[in-house]
This record gives structure tokens, sequence and C-alpha cells, in this order.
């Protein structure tokens, strides 16, 4: 009976030990709980980050290589100190932070650029490309990121005052844009005519043949035509639009893994307001 009365105390103070020392009240428990809640996710999400920049293949390893025409502001220019920038730049270089992938900018003619991210030599576009029906049969295209719109530079005592006054002017586009393909487009199709029309490798030179009277006008991008326009005075912009458009990311064609990984991408940058806190660092509501 001793014996079995004292295996009984023996009993009764090991649980009460327990009970006083080894359990959490419920708030620390909680509290406890939800620490390793957020951990397992914040683990979980970088792990899935993680795996979804492993499974992007790029060009070359680790780098997201996007091609350019750098002559194009404010959506990608050449700084004082040879870097890059603008929008096209940094929504690129967030895409490959969330990617975990180092980018690397090639910058060449317009068209260039096309054909680079067309043939694979380049992982993607990125130079305020619009989505066309002749474009997408050779390359793949993401979700929009920004509109563009097509506007008519002219000298201040220009007599083109509408887009019917272009007819039988001489008119300057950067080339492979698609100011150059509506322009140059037959009358019956809304354009004015091969004949009618000059390319050129960039933006600025249309503008300077336009300076120098060698075309009777321009027709490119508004963001890049209010930048031309303030840095070469006698020039305006025509009150009437010439066309409205959306910008994409190209890849090459059948590409949809990466095509995946950028939308994917471009939604989070989308979601938390990046992609239009970049635009807004550019272009300033007017």
């Amino acid at each position: 009976m001793k014996k079995l009365t004292a295996l009984l105390l023996g009993t009764a103070m090991v649980l009460s030990l327990a009970a006083c020392g080894g359990s959490a009240s419920p708030s620390e428990s909680a509290a406890s709980s939800s620490e390793a809640a957020s951990s397992e996710a914040a683990s979980t999400e970088e792990a899935t980050s993680e795996a979804a920049a492993a499974e992007v293949t790029t060009v070359t390893p680790g780098k997201l290589t996007m091609s350019t025409n750098a002559a194009f502001p404010p959506y990608e220019m050449t700084a004082d100190d040879g870097s890059f920038e603008g929008i096209d730049v940094e929504i690129a270089q967030a895409i490959a932070d969330k990617l975990d992938l180092e980018l690397q900018i090639d910058d060449m003619d317009f068209d260039a650029a096309l054909l680079a991210a067309q043939n694979g030599k380049s992982d993607m576009v990125m130079a305020g490309v619009t989505v066309t029906d002749e474009r997408q049969t050779v390359m793949d295209f993401s979700d929009t990121y920004a509109n563009g719109i097509q506007v008519v530079i002219v000298p201040e005592d220009s007599d083109i005052t509408s887009i019917d006054d272009m007819t039988g002017k001489m008119i300057g586009v950067q080339r492979g844009t698609t100011g150059d393909l509506y322009c140059s487009d037959t009358v019956e199709n809304g354009g004015f005519g091969e004949e009618n029309v000059t390319p050129y490798d960039n933006g600025l030179t249309a503008v300077q043949a336009l300076m120098n009277g060698q075309v009777d006008c321009v027709v490119i991008d508004n963001a890049p035509a209010q930048e031309f326009v303030k840095a070469n005075p006698g020039l305006k912009i025509l009150d009437t639009e010439y066309a409205n458009e959306e910008y994409a990311i190209g890849v090459a064609k059948g590409n949809t893994q990466l095509l995946d990984a950028i939308n994917g991408a471009l939604a989070e940058l989308k979601a938390d307001g990046t992609v239009q806190s970049i635009i807004d660092k550019y272009i300033t509501a007017e």
C-alpha cells in the first residue's frame, strides 16, 4: 500500500512539474505557430522562385539577354556614362530580378533587335515593340505593359495640319517600326506608299532629316516625339493621333517556357505597382 501510495505521489509530482514548466500559454503557442507558418511560407516562396528561375533556359546561362535600339527615349536610351536607361530598361531589370537572372542589354538597329529575338540570339526584345499580325507569325509576345501613340512631327510653319495633308509628302520613319509599316502601306490600306516614305536607322536620325528639310514630317511614337521636339526648337507635334498601340515583349516563336516566366514576373510587377511607377518616372502627366 505504501509502495502504491509513493508511486502515485511520484506520478502526480511529475505531472505537476510538466503542467507548470512544460506547456506554453495559448498566446505563446499562437505566436510560435504564426512564426513557423511565416517562416514556412517564406521558405516555400523562395523555393518556388528559385525553382522557376532554374526552369528558365536562356541564351546565356544565368543571364536574361535583351536586344533593343537604345535611341528611343524615354523607353531606352544611352546615359552619359554609356549605360542604358529608360522605361523598357527598368522593367526588363525588374523582370530579370524576379527570375533571379542577370540582365544583359545588346544595343542594335530596331530591325536587328527584332531578328535577334526571333532567331534566338537574344532572349527577348524590348524597344517599344508593338504587336502586329505580321510580327506574330515569326515571334510570340508577352502581355501588354504600356501604351504607345503614333504621332506626326512637323516644322512649326508646315502646311501639314492633319493626317490627310501628308498625302504626296515625304515622310520620315524609323526603319521596321509600325510607323514605317503603316506609312509604307498602299493608299488602299490607309498608307501613303513606299515611294513617299524614307526609313532611317533610328528616330533621332529621322528628326535630324526633318530639321534639314530632307523629309516633310516624321511619324514616331508620342513619348520619344515629345523628347525630340523639346530638344529641337522649331518643331511641333500635330494634335491628331496617327495610331494608338500597345507595347509587349517579343520572344522566339514557341519559347513558351520563357514567355510564361516573363508573363508571370510581369503580372507581379503590374500588381504591386512597379510597372506603373517606372512609367510615371519617365512620362509625367500632361
